[in-house]
């Protein structure tokens, strides 16, 4: 298996992701194509002492690089030698089995679609990070952030790639699909949940997905259901307002714990589940969201992404092309089409 990293992508790069695919490659053995400027991917490489790359590691040269400013819609035809667009390309040639960048999100989600395609029948490509729960498990959010606007198809076709997801990487068996909404009653929500709830009700009732009904904002950090379903707004502003309050619980512990001299050692007695809880919600040990939706593994870094994240990226980007459902979705999706013709 061969994974390929823009190495130009991100706050931190090319150090970043050439320094975590270094370490990625001898922790899991991972075969890596750097994809970049050649000449500051060596310079990386000599300023930390690293003479020779790991086995099964090598460089492809691209003189480009995508800005954060450039419109997405564009930088396939005026960015086409940047290393995103020339590793999606690799990808696409079959050069890869999965593409990492910490680059522009817009670009990157354009690029994917135009060069390595979407599933047949896939109408837009979604983010889908699985967040921890209170449960122990996973909740996957379907669309995070890559769909603004969605229509109730859209929604549809997010509960099936959810599921399918969430059975292939989680090993949950029958996930439970649920709707974000303001309410758990199936009256709730503007004419989009309206109506795309009973898409969902509809596939449910033809074994399609296990579909649960409505879920409320505050219920999904609680494993209330395996996978939401929602646009790429309402789900951008979930997962970000899960991640302040994950901050913001984690500062008020920190300063609960410095108060006085009893409450510092009563942090001695606990700290090794202190570091627990702040590793289960660091972004850096989940690597990165994956576009689901798109035929190859696309995987989407965090911009600031460091050193440790890179390394775990390469490693989740391993897992989504083990796991690989583009065959189960086809399938999935045409009886989706069966259906809604009946």
């Amino acid at each position: 298996m061969r994974i390929i990293l823009d190495a130009m992508g991100g706050d931190h790069a090319p150090e970043a992701p050439v320094l975590g695919a270094i370490d990625a490659a001898k922790l899991y053995g991972t075969q890596i194509t750097l994809v970049g400027q050649g000449e500051a991917i060596l310079q990386v490489l000599k300023q930390h002492g690293i003479d020779n790359l790991p086995e099964g590691m090598e460089i492809a040269d691209a003189e480009d690089v995508v800005d954060m400013h450039d419109d997405p819609a564009s930088v396939i035809h005026k960015r086409k030698n940047s290393s995103m667009v020339v590793g999606l390309r690799m990808l696409a040639d079959g050069q890869g089995d999965a593409f990492i960048s910490a680059g522009s999100t817009g670009a990157l989600l354009t690029g994917a679609t135009l060069l390595v395609k979407r599933v047949k029948g896939i109408r837009r490509a979604a983010m889908g990070p699985a967040m921890p729960n209170k449960a122990g498990g996973k909740t996957v959010i379907l669309d995070c952030g890559a769909n603004a606007e969605c229509t109730p198809e859209f929604l549809l076709q997010f509960g099936l790639v959810g599921s399918l997801h969430a059975k292939a990487s989680l090993g949950i068996e029958n996930p439970r699909v649920g709707l974000l909404n303001i309410g758990t009653e199936d009256s709730k929500g503007t004419p989009l949940q309206k109506e795309a709830y009973g898409l969902l009700k509809s596939a449910g009732e033809q074994g399609l997905l296990n579909f649960v009904g409505n879920v409320e904002a505050r219920d999904v950090p609680l494993g209330e259901v395996d996978v939401v379903v929602c646009d790429g707004f309402a789900g951008n502003v979930l997962l970000k307002s899960i991640e302040g309050t994950a901050m913001f619980m984690g500062s008020l512990m920190s300063r609960m714990f410095k108060k006085n001299l009893f409450s510092k050692l009563a942090a001695l007695l606990v700290m090794k589940d202190i570091k627990a809880f702040k590793k289960l919600l660091d972004y850096r040990e989940i690597g990165g969201t994956q576009f689901l939706g798109i035929k190859k593994p696309v995987i989407k870094a965090h911009g600031s992404s460091d050193r440790l994240a890179f390394c775990n990226a390469v490693q989740q980007a391993q897992e989504a092309a083990a796991h690989d459902i583009s065959e189960q979705l086809e399938q999935g999706l045409a009886a989706l089409k069966e259906t809604s013709n009946d």
